[in-house]
C-alpha cells in the first residue's frame, strides 16, 4: 500500500472545507491517479476529512511534513497571492482556482515559476462548457464590433466581477480592442448602471444573487442580428473533472499556464 501510494501523484488542497474544497477533496480521492496527503483551512484545525488526512492550518509546516506535489488552492482573493508564492517558492506545484488575481500578480507568478522550475497553472474556470465559451466567444469576437458580459454568481463570492468574466473579455480582446464601435457616449443617472469597463471597452454586468452557483452570457451585437454565447453551472461538481484534468498537467508538465483552454 506504501509503495501503491508513492506512484500516485501527491496532492494538497488548501480550503479544504469551502464549498469547491470539499469537491475537490473528493475528487482527488476518487481518482485513481491521485492521492490526498494533506487538508488546509483556517477553521476546524484537525477535523478528520479522510482516513487519516486531518485538517491542518499552517501551510508551510503542511508541506515540510506531507510533502506534496501539487497543492489546489481555493481559498479567497484576499490570500491567493501570498500563498501562491510560497507553493512555489517551496517546489510545489500550485493549481490556482481561487480568483481576483491581479494581472502583474499573475506575471510575478509566472516570473516565479520559471526561477523556481515549478509549474503552476492558474484557471478562472475549470468547467469544459465554460472555458468553449470563453473559446468561442474569442472566435465570434472578429465579426461584432459590440459586445458586453453579464455574469451571475451566488452571493457569497467576494470578488467581482468574477475571474471567468475578466478571462473571457481579455481573449475577446485579443481578437478586437474596441467592442463599443458606433455607441454614442452615455450618461449615467445613477454610477455603476453600465457595468464596469473592461478589456476592449467592454462592459461587464455582476450579479450577486442567492440560487446561482456560476453563469455567464456573452452578448454581441451588429445591426439586425444579436449573437448570445451562454454558459450555465448547476453544480460544483462540473468543475472537477477540469481540477483533475489541471493536476495532472503541472505535475507531469511542469510548466506555467493561465486559463484551462491551453491544455484542453
Amino acid at each position: 500500500m506504501y509503495n501503491e501510494v508513492l506512484a500516485l501523484i501527491k496532492v494538497g488542497v488548501t480550503g479544504a472545507l469551502g464549498r469547491m474544497g470539499q469537491e475537490v477533496v473528493k475528487a482527488v480521492i476518487n481518482d485513481n491517479e491521485t492521492a490526498l496527503v494533506c487538508a488546509i483551512d483556517k477553521l476546524e484545525t484537525g477535523k478528520n476529512v479522510f482516513e487519516s488526512v486531518n485538517i491542518e492550518s499552517d501551510i508551510l509546516k503542511s508541506i515540510e511534513v506531507n510533502k506534496p506535489d501539487v497543492i489546489v488552492d481555493f481559498t479567497e482573493p484576499s490570500i491567493v497571492f501570498e500563498n501562491a508564492k510560497l507553493y512555489i517558492k517551496n517546489k510545489v506545484k500550485p493549481v490556482i482556482g481561487t480568483t481576483g488575481l491581479s494581472d502583474e500578480q499573475i506575471d510575478e507568478l509566472k516570473k516565479l515559476s520559471l526561477e523556481y522550475n515549478t509549474g503552476c497553472l492558474i484557471a478562472p474556470n475549470f468547467a469544459t462548457g465554460a472555458v468553449l465559451m470563453m473559446m468561442f466567444s474569442k472566435m465570434a469576437a472578429k465579426y461584432f464590433n459590440n459586445a458586453e458580459i453579464i455574469e451571475l454568481h451566488h452571493n457569497q463570492k467576494k470578488d467581482a466581477p468574477s475571474g471567468t468574466a475578466i478571462k473571457t473579455a481579455k481573449m475577446m480582446a485579443e481578437a478586437n480592442s474596441d467592442f463599443k464601435k458606433g455607441n454614442i457616449k452615455d450618461t449615467e443617472l445613477i454610477q455603476g448602471a453600465r457595468g464596469a469597463e473592461s478589456y476592449g471597452n467592454i462592459n461587464i454586468h455582476s450579479v450577486r444573487m442567492p440560487g446561482f452557483v456560476a453563469s455567464q452570457e456573452v452578448i454581441f451585437g451588429a445591426n439586425g442580428q444579436v449573437l448570445t454565447i451562454k454558459h450555465d453551472t448547476s453544480n460544483r461538481e462540473c468543475f472537477m473533472p477540469g481540477v483533475i484534468l489541471a493536476i495532472k498537467h503541472v505535475y507531469r508538465e511542469n510548466d506555467f499556464v493561465f486559463g484551462l483552454e491551453n491544455i484542453l
